[in-house]
């Protein structure tokens, strides 16, 4: 018989943890719920026995996950897909367990956007990309100072230069007093670059307005005569003040011309203006009768369109080659970057209205919409460095006209406005601030000038390419854009303008993965990729590198920024 506490049962296994190893670190899984698999390794202490489970925690919602479990081997997998999951990285945690033992591992699950691209649908995109200067005391000698200013305005391949003259790059202070010295010290270098044909807008001289800031003459006689006498200058040998022969020093003539600026908001109202156009367009043609005509140039906020065109449009006689207007994101810098974003929308409204206006007119049915002025924040220093747009506030330089946000902005801004039909996107404008330049006073280049150098290769491109169908299965932080060009070459854009945090002002962006589904689109031989983001080096510019082409392509973005996907056939 035994006594005392002796037995021959075995001591129970010490509960040493599990080591768990995955497979990667990082899983995409797909919107569409495609489903991606990763193996599990589990190392087990010695003496362990028990049949190995394997769980998770974290786990997003919409993201079903499903385990083949080691039981009592080393290895399982996990299995994930997903279908209503918002797009983002999720961190999560794989576990391991024997009942007794267990483990862990981290996880990060990446949800992919799923952008399905198709064959053509029947629109064809016909789009340029351009610049503006506004020759004045403070930016007029730009190109004398820094030599490398034309070359880098060249190499933007702008189309139709936006030239607007403001205070003393005025050529005119009286009818018989004319000094076009600053105005041609930035329309001279202009004239020898890229298309060799700005759109020379036509600001009414301050000697023409009122105490209160109306043109003086109301039947606009004044206005036309001095823009006649601008045609004269640069088109047709000059003319003569004062005894004196003035005459442009270049041999190019300039073909395209703006009428006012902004009337809407420089006390001229949409019957005025109207009245204005009719006057001084044939007045012009009857010095040049080749000249084209940009109308309008509205200041584009609230309901603007809609007030201010349903006159013209009625009323306009004379001819018109495009209808331009305005767009800024914000005229407050405190506006955060979901507001800019949210603001996109209504452009997009104006675009779609204006277009739909131009019908009532037979004769301008075919006219264009051109944007002339574009940026992030419309805001400017007035008096004591005062914010124009917010009185009694100072004004505060909006560094998201080219940080990282300028780089998603942008390109966003550029795709939804073609497909709502524009023809035309300006910078406003080339040298300029940290706000408004794509280069600085110093001619130091900024990433702005990057970005609009790549929107310009990709977009302004004859013949006109199809634009492609895209089906994308999140669009609220991301943005693709598709086309094909004549030689079968397919580019896609590929914007990530997802917000970190709601109360972000020029904030970094979330991380975003796009998964390009091509299947429809045949096989290609090769393709490259070209990133624009907050790692861009600004001295030498983004570079393309290859990449293999496939079906399916993810493209990540680690904050705000765009990438071009070029597939070559």
């Amino acid at each position: 018989m035994g006594c005392g506490g002796g037995s021959n049962t075995p001591a129970p296994p010490s509960a040493q943890p599990l080591t768990v190893q995955l497979g990667a670190s990082t899983v995409r899984v797909g919107q569409d719920g495609t489903s991606a698999a990763l193996d599990v390794t589990v190392t087990r202490p010695t003496g362990a026995a028990g049949a190995v489970r394997l769980s998770a925690t974290g786990v997003p919602s919409g993201v079903n996950v499903t385990f083949t479990d080691p039981g009592l081997t080393n290895t399982g997998k996990v299995t994930l897909a997903s279908q209503s999951t918002a797009a983002g990285t999720y961190n999560v945690l794989i576990f391991a367990s024997d009942g007794v033992s267990s483990g862990s591992a981290p996880l990060a699950i990446v949800v992919a956007v799923v952008a399905k691209v198709q064959p053509a649908s029947p629109a064809k995109l016909h789009f340029f990309m351009s610049t503006s200067f506004q020759p004045a005391n403070w930016s007029y000698r730009i190109f004398q100072d820094h030599p490398n200013a034309a070359s880098l305005l060249d190499q933007l391949q702008p189309q139709h230069v936006r030239i607007q003259a403001v205070y003393d790059g005025i050529p005119a202070t009286s009818a018989t007093t004319w000094n076009f010295n600053t105005l041609d010290a930035i329309l001279q270098p202009v004239l020898s670059v890229a298309d060799h044909s700005p759109e020379f807008q036509v600001v009414i001289p301050s000697y023409m307005l009122d105490s209160t800031g109306k043109p003086r003459d109301p039947t606009y006689q004044e206005y036309a005569a001095y823009a006649a006498n601008l045609v004269r200058y640069y088109n047709k040998g000059g003319f003569t003040a004062n005894g004196s022969l003035l005459r442009s020093p270049a041999n190019i003539p300039i073909q395209w011309w703006g009428i006012f600026n902004e009337p809407n908001i420089n006390s001229v109202n949409a019957a005025s203006y109207t009245q204005l156009y009719n006057l001084t367009v044939p007045v012009m043609q009857g010095v040049d009768p080749t000249l084209r005509f940009a109308a309008v140039e509205l200041a584009d906020f609230g309901n603007e369109p809609q007030n201010f065109l349903p006159t013209f449009v009625a009323g306009v006689t004379a001819k018109v080659d495009a209808l331009a207007t305005h767009y800024y994101g914000s005229c407050n810098q405190k506006d955060s970057d979901q507001q800019v974003f949210a603001a996109v929308a209504t452009f997009v409204a104006h675009v779609r209205y204006i277009r739909s206006a131009l019908q009532a007119n037979p004769a301008l049915a075919g006219v264009p919409v051109w944007v002339t002025e574009n940026n992030v924040n419309a805001d400017f220093a007035g008096a004591n460095g005062q914010s124009v747009c917010n009185p009694g506030t100072p004004f505060v330089t909006d560094a998201r006209g080219s940080s990282a946000f300028f780089a998603a902005w942008r390109p966003y801004v550029l795709s939804q406005l073609a497909q709502a039909g524009a023809q035309a996107l300006y910078h406003w404008d080339f040298n300029a601030d940290a706000q408004y330049g794509e280069i600085d006073g110093s001619a130091k280049v900024l990433l702005s000038y990057w970005v609009d150098y790549w929107l310009s290769r990709s977009f302004s491109v004859l013949p006109d390419p199809d634009i492609l169908t895209v089906s994308a299965t999140e669009t609220s932080t991301t943005e693709v854009f598709a086309m094909r060009r004549a030689t079968g070459a397919v580019l896609i854009m590929v914007v990530d303008r997802a917000i970190a945090n709601a109360a972000d002002n020029n904030g970094p962006g979330a991380p975003r993965t796009v998964t390009l589904d091509l299947a429809s689109l045949g096989l290609f031989t090769s393709a490259s990729l070209l990133t624009i983001d907050a790692s861009t080096n600004l001295t030498t510019g983004p570079v393309a590198t290859a990449v293999p082409p496939a079906q399916r392509m993810d493209v990540t973005l680690n904050g705000y920024g765009v990438a071009f996907v070029t597939l070559t056939p």
